[in-house]
């Protein structure tokens, strides 16, 4: 990866919502609780943050509220190095928050989300600037942004179909949120039309069985190669991650844990970990192996993005 590359001022960029967060201080019932810390939450930022802390330049796309967690939420993301010079503030919606049960066990907290009718749904083809988002050598997106509203979908659309037609890299995680669609079908449907638009599909093993009707890794990575895909990595959990081309294909092993204190971010570290590895011209099983590398640090710590790694954590040079 050379940073000084005059051609591209970002070598990513991504677009979403990000959230106020705030974990229970103790377990049990969110009811009970008196006192939270409060962090940031947000699939496409938890990437953000990775990347730039894996020294890659990094941009993010969104809009906020003219309220204090907006502040809060620049305010994290700048010490993070992550440009949020095209965040629109948004005076006539709020930021979306969240409350998360602490989990002591390496089960999954409970959350509950504000999120209706957030700023950050409000995203449209308005928010879309050609010259900002064609800057960067690469595109990462979610299924989370796309299932906030019919505006949302749309600019995630064009934004991929703009990036593939530059022919820039485009990576996709599913990241499933039925709760945020009008039915499983429309999800299902909706999200690989997504995943067709994109180079680089990051599912997991239960995501893809959900989206394609295959249980198998390898039937999910095929699913997804015949949808126009380069590159599939189906996400295993503690076991690693299975890769596949068209030509080539393995499993990469999971990096063990001894203990697990909160799994939300993992697929968001993976994420991370991969494209930075794939941007620097690593090949893919050394991509993979990173990928389970930075998710294996998140989830040893309880923020959605506080255990993602830097380069000397990982035992990496600096960048190029």
């Amino acid at each position: 990866m050379n940073k000084n590359d005059p051609a591209f001022k970002l070598d990513a960029v991504t677009f979403g919502e990000a959230m106020a967060m705030f974990i229970a201080t103790e377990t049990g019932d969110l009811a009970a609780v008196d006192n939270y810390t409060r962090g940031l939450a947000g699939a496409e930022t938890n990437v953000a943050v990775g990347l730039s802390r894996l020294g890659l330049r990094v941009g993010w796309i969104s809009r906020l509220g003219a309220d204090s967690f907006a502040r809060f939420i620049r305010a994290t993301l700048a010490r993070e190095g992550v440009d949020t010079s095209h965040v629109a503030t948004d005076p006539q919606y709020l930021t979306g928050l969240l409350f998360k049960t602490r989990v002591d066990d390496g089960s999954d907290p409970k959350v509950e989300y504000f999120r209706r009718n957030s700023a950050a749904s409000h995203l449209s083809l308005a928010d879309f600037d050609a010259d900002y988002v064609l800057s960067a050598r690469h595109l990462h997106a979610s299924g989370v942004a796309p299932a906030l509203s019919e505006t949302s979908y749309a600019f995630a659309e064009y934004t991929m179909d703009q990036m593939r037609a530059a022919g820039r890299t485009v990576s996709f995680d599913p990241n499933l949120r039925p709760g945020l669609w009008s039915s499983q079908a429309v999800m299902v449907e909706k999200l690989n039309r997504l995943a067709a638009r994109a180079t680089w599909v990051f599912p997991g093993v239960k995501e893809g069985a959900i989206l394609t009707g295959f249980d198998k890794p390898a039937d999910i990575a095929a699913f997804y190669l015949d949808l126009g895909a380069q590159l599939v990595a189906v996400k295993l959990g503690a076991e690693g991650a299975y890769w596949r081309t068209a030509t080539e294909h393995a499993i990469v092993r999971g990096v063990p844990v001894e203990h697990v204190v909160d799994t939300v971010g993992a697929g968001d570290g993976f994420a991370a970990g991969m494209i930075s590895a794939l941007l620097e011209g690593e090949n893919i099983s050394d991509a993979v192996s990173r990928g389970n590398r930075v998710g294996a640090f998140a989830i040893q710590v309880r923020g959605d993005m506080d255990g993602l790694p830097t380069r000397p954590q990982l035992g990496l040079a600096d960048a190029a």
